[in-house]
């Protein structure tokens, strides 16, 4: 339902665009700071380099051959002697491409896709914003990329890291930096600032964290571990990497072990792992328990259940447990995450998802079929006790940075979408200071600034009403004959989406009505007023 509600709202606004002639040439504004994008998990294009003869293929991500390679190239085994994961293919290394200066790895993760390639879009829309506002590419825009499969905290990452920073510095004329990380990318950048603050504060202006598991995704690891997970959801999950390559690959990553859940975090609600079991009392009598373990608790569970997981590489059986050593690395991560501190000549900043169900508490069985085998547990389908968050990251965690933050702000949106929010792009412009005189652009010469926007939701007759409103001002030098514009009218037209029903999402329908109003002094006024009706699930 808010899906059809946000195409309206661009619809507008891109139309709104369109009634001034616009110019080919790229704005670029030599006063923005330099911005260095860092995304999450899973979220870099990694290639895969022969040691024989140096040839380069792209081993994530992909949609064609995608699970064979991932298998092939992917997998790994963690050296505790190094606290890195290593592939285990011997003549294959590892490598992020920095071409456009780190973009190219971070914006559309699989280049080659056509067909639904927005499934793989990661900071793709924000660059093209962001080029809008006056950024430039290898000026003041840069990348970085990282194999997301290692620590956050791993040093071959962070010294690249720091080289990235001092590149950025030097390339933008010495203006200091406003790193924009997201998800994992937070817990990343904030190891980074803990271990080496001073580079941090020579460098960094600004750091932006969008949706950072600060205390973990609990119900997101929980079911990982046992489940495995899908990067991509939809049609296009079928020529992807099954859930079951996947999970072979991050049992044996520190990156998701630095996800789970943090222990000494005070929790409203703990997270926990729920199993129905069937018990027999000293009678020999069948009585059905719901076992419930909090999130130290539950890495029994996961030994048990994973104690006999393993994989078949060139011929050979591996055996992949829950990785104890990878734990002990990770809490240690924890303890570099919980003593890091904002310098104090850098600010910070905090966007966190809201509004939608987020895995928290993760249940396997019932009471019809209650978990005879823990070792039956990944192949369970589990269900979840959701609390607030993006989906993924329950807000809780995303809030308790544990910085001192200049502001926090929640923005309703899924994990990866809100990306592409335009509300999460406004916060930006004003925070990058891309909007000294607002929203103007001084190619087109006019100001869509706007001026009102509410939002109200609620439920009637088991239907979901939702209503927005949206106001604007063009602000233009064009002139318009005054006394012509007496008899003149507010211009009105209607927009109507609808979206057709099915097992995953009921059916929805919006209906909008845009007003124009007559330029006046060099001002023309714009409203938009949109309700959605979804039947409520």
């Amino acid at each position: 339902m808010a899906v059809l509600l946000e195409e309206i709202v661009q619809s507008v606004e891109m139309w709104l665009s369109l009634l001034r002639r616009q110019k080919a040439e790229q704005y670029v504004d030599p006063d923005l700071d330099p911005v260095l994008l860092v995304p999450g998990i899973a979220g870099s294009i990694m290639k895969a380099v022969d040691s024989g003869n140096g040839k380069e293929e792209r081993v994530w991500v992909r949609i064609l051959g995608a699970d064979y390679k991932c298998r092939s190239k992917l997998w790994s085994r963690y050296d505790p002697s190094t606290g890195k994961t290593v592939s285990l293919d011997p003549n294959s290394t590892i490598v992020v491409p920095e071409d456009r200066f780190g973009l190219y790895a971070i914006d559309l993760l699989d280049p080659d896709l056509i067909i639904g390639r927005d499934c793989v879009y990661y900071y793709h829309d924000m660059i093209v914003e962001m080029i809008k506002w006056g950024f430039q590419e290898g000026k003041t825009l840069f990348g970085f990329g990282y194999d997301f499969r290692q620590s956050n905290r791993l040093p071959e990452t962070l010294e690249r890291l720091a080289a990235k920073l001092e590149l950025v510095y030097n390339a933008s004329g010495g203006k200091k930096i406003s790193i924009i990380s997201h998800s994992m990318g937070g817990l990343l950048v904030k190891c980074f600032m803990s271990l080496h603050s001073d580079i941090f504060e020579k460098y960094v202006k600004n750091w932006i964290a969008i949706a950072a598991p600060f205390q973990g995704a609990p119900g997101y690891v929980t079911s990982t571990f046992l489940n495995g997970m899908s990067f991509v959801e939809g049609w296009e999950q079928n020529f992807f990497i099954s859930k079951w390559s996947m999970h072979q690959l991050l049992i044996e990553c520190p990156s998701i072990y630095e996800l789970m859940g943090c222990l000494d975090f005070h929790w409203q609600h703990v997270p926990a792992l729920e199993i129905w079991r069937e018990k027999l009392d000293s009678d020999g009598n069948s009585h059905l328990i719901l076992e419930s373990y909090s999130p130290k608790e539950s890495i029994e569970i996961f030994k048990e259940a994973l104690s006999r997981n393993n994989v078949n590489y060139d011929g050979k059986s591996i055996p992949l447990p829950f990785n104890l050593e990878i734990l002990k690395w990770a809490n240690e991560t924890r303890e570099v995450l919980s003593s890091a501190k904002v310098p104090s000549q850098v600010k910070f900043y905090n966007i966190y998802g809201t509004n939608l169900e987020t895995p928290h508490s993760v249940c396997y069985g019932s009471e019809e079929t209650p978990v005879t085998d823990l070792q039956e547990l990944p192949f369970c389908q589990p269900s979840y006790v959701c609390v607030d968050g993006d989906g993924t990251v329950p807000t809780e965690s995303a809030k308790a940075d544990g910085l001192n933050a200049e502001a926090r702000i929640g923005v309703p949106g899924e994990h990866r979408g809100i990306l592409c929010d335009h509300h999460v792009f406004r916060i930006l412009k004003h925070w990058l200071k891309a909007d000294s005189d607002p929203y103007y652009n001084p190619i087109n010469d006019y100001v869509i600034l706007p001026t009102a926007f509410e939002m109200e939701s609620h439920k009637e007759k088991g239907l979901q009403v939702t209503s927005l409103k949206e106001e604007w001002e063009i602000i233009s030098e064009d002139q318009v004959d005054q006394d012509n514009m007496a008899d003149t009218k507010p211009m009105v037209s209607s927009i109507s989406v609808s979206q057709v029903g099915d097992n995953h999402s009921p059916r929805a329908e919006a209906c909008a009505t845009v007003i124009v109003h007559p330029q006046n002094e060099g001002k023309q006024h714009v409203e938009l007023n949109a309700v959605s009706v979804s039947v409520d699930a």
